[in-house]
């Protein structure tokens, strides 16, 4: 997908390492910001860059997962994964993870067309339903929800939140039938 203002790609294992410290710095980025995506502070662009390559890159490798970039300004602004390693009973459903958009680039449509060029490989893929979960009140809550997910319920004290190592954040577990 392209716009006049940022490109939607598809990044395969080579992109990821070429590209892997500006992956590191979306990710770095994104966690200093407060998103709740499994990391806590201090988390360094060491800590981020270990993620990229001992977490996605296999799975990117194997073909079990699609990993998709937003391109804008000569840089990569945002992403996004879809986990579709399934169990053999659900072969119809995949996981999305870890959508990214960089702090700077915010407020300009690049969730939605990562969600939606997402959501148009999971059909190519034969996939009609789709998960995630998010922090409780967090900003991406909405978004998905406008984009069509449902709310199936709020698990509370769910992980730690990235700056306060004594305060337990709920997740919320959402769905959409494609």
């Amino acid at each position: 997908m392209t716009d006049h203002r940022f490109e939607i790609l598809a990044c395969d294992a080579a992109m990821l390492e070429r590209r892997i410290g500006e992956f590191s710095a979306l990710l770095q980025a994104c966690v200093h910001d407060g998103a709740s995506i499994s990391f806590i502070m201090p988390f360094s662009i060491d800590d981020a860059e270990a993620f990229w390559r001992g977490k996605v890159a296999p799975s990117v490798a194997e073909g079990s997962s699609l990993l998709l970039v937003a391109e804008a300004e000569g840089r990569i602004a945002g992403s996004v994964q879809l986990d579709h390693d399934t169990p053999p009973n659900q072969p119809h459903r995949a996981e999305v993870r870890k959508l990214l958009v960089h702090p700077d680039f915010r407020r300009r449509g690049l969730a939605r067309a990562l969600m939606a060029e997402l959501e148009a490989h999971a059909r190519l893929l034969r996939r009609s339903l789709l998960t995630l979960d998010t922090r409780t009140g967090d900003r991406a809550e909405p978004l998905y929800a406008s984009l069509g997910y449902q709310t199936v319920g709020v698990i509370p004290n769910f992980c730690r939140d990235p700056f306060a190592a004594d305060k337990l954040d709920g997740t919320t577990i959402m769905y959409k039938a494609l």
